[in-house]
């Protein structure tokens, strides 16, 4: 028998849930969708107190301690691909919150990781902003900006881990004719030999050595703040940084002082440590930096894919069937 639940779809920008074909797996629910964010944690237990199961998209709203235990009528969170750490996991399983967690694919991330480096390499951005204004081959109106891009055949694209975004990266730098050299634990070192590709000696190395640097790193305690202003020193005036997967990798306020001092020469990113990123960021200011709104995941099949294991999960729990569940000794608390 199925229980009806109140469901809530957070931070769904472009609302695209309810255009979805999967979406009709909540028929029968009540079903609300939020498409801005709030940031207070006062305010967003007031709207979100009503509801029985929550939908999230990512990692676009945490839920720490203090906000779980004021949303007394939770009963299921389901997320979108898999649960990082922006939920807390312990303080859920204590309220009787059960979450359950969804699949991914790393193909849109590493596509939109490509896009990203060609588009930055060949300054397609400012040439096409430019255009529209009347401005010929131009890429910035200040002489000292406005130079012609490069290709990628024949340079070096560095790789700091090799899991399964890393090698279809790898595999798109080798179908362009590029150089493909990876860092990261010993399994991803030998994994990329294993393929064809090398190892870099040293981490050092791998930021020396790079014209094009992208970071595939999960984040985990051991792993924020991992790359250092000394890194990114090393990098070559010329190379590009690329970030598709979590600004809080690279030590606070490191990026935004080694492009000032021109090495990197450039940078390319998805990912912010503050989202929504707001107009004033130092970030966007920076000329040599090509800034996307967190689309790694974003596009129309990737959505279809979360969605669709969120909802079926929600579905299965008003069921009284939970599958995928985390923390399954939540369930016996209600």
């Amino acid at each position: 028998m199925t229980t009806p639940l109140k469901i809530a779809i957070l931070d769904d920008y472009q609302d695209a849930a309810r255009r979805l074909a999967c979406y009709s797996l909540l028929d029968g629910h009540e079903v609300k969708v939020f498409q801005s964010s709030t940031r207070g944690l006062g305010q967003l237990a007031i709207r979100l107190a009503p509801f029985d199961a929550l939908v999230l998209i990512r990692e676009r709203t945490a839920f720490p301690a203090a906000l779980l235990a004021k949303l007394p009528n939770l009963k299921l969170i389901s997320q979108t691909g898999k649960v990082s750490g922006h939920i807390d996991v312990a303080a859920a399983t204590a309220r009787g919150i059960a979450i359950a967690e969804g699949v991914g694919s790393p193909i849109a991330p590493a596509e939109l990781t490509w896009a990203l480096i060609m588009a930055a390499s060949r300054k397609i951005v400012p040439y096409a902003t430019n255009l529209k204004e009347g401005l010929w081959q131009t890429a910035s109106t200040n002489p000292v900006l406005n130079g012609v891009g490069r290709v990628l055949h024949g340079r070096t694209l560095g790789l700091w881990s090799y899991g399964k975004i890393g090698k279809l990266v790898a595999g798109y730098a080798r179908a362009f004719g590029m150089r493909v050299v990876v860092w990261g634990s010993e399994a991803s070192r030998q994994a990329a030999v294993a393929d064809g590709f090398e190892a870099a000696p040293s981490r050092e190395t791998l930021f020396e050595m790079a014209d094009v640097l992208s970071l595939h790193l999960r984040l985990a305690e051991s792993t924020r703040g991992i790359v250092t202003a000394s890194d990114l020193a090393r990098m070559k005036p010329d190379a590009l940084f690329v970030n598709t997967s979590r600004a809080e990798l690279v030590a606070d306020g490191a990026l935004e002082s080694a492009l000032k001092k021109g090495h990197p020469g450039m940078a390319a990113l998805d990912v912010f440590t503050s989202e929504p990123l707001g107009p004033d960021s130092p970030l966007l200011r920076i000329p040599n930096v090509l800034a996307t709104p967190h689309l790694g995941y974003v596009e129309q099949d990737s959505y279809e894919l979360y969605f669709s294991a969120a909802f079926e999960n929600a579905v299965q729990f008003a069921q009284g069937t939970p599958t995928n569940i985390l923390n399954p000794e939540a369930l016996g608390q209600r």
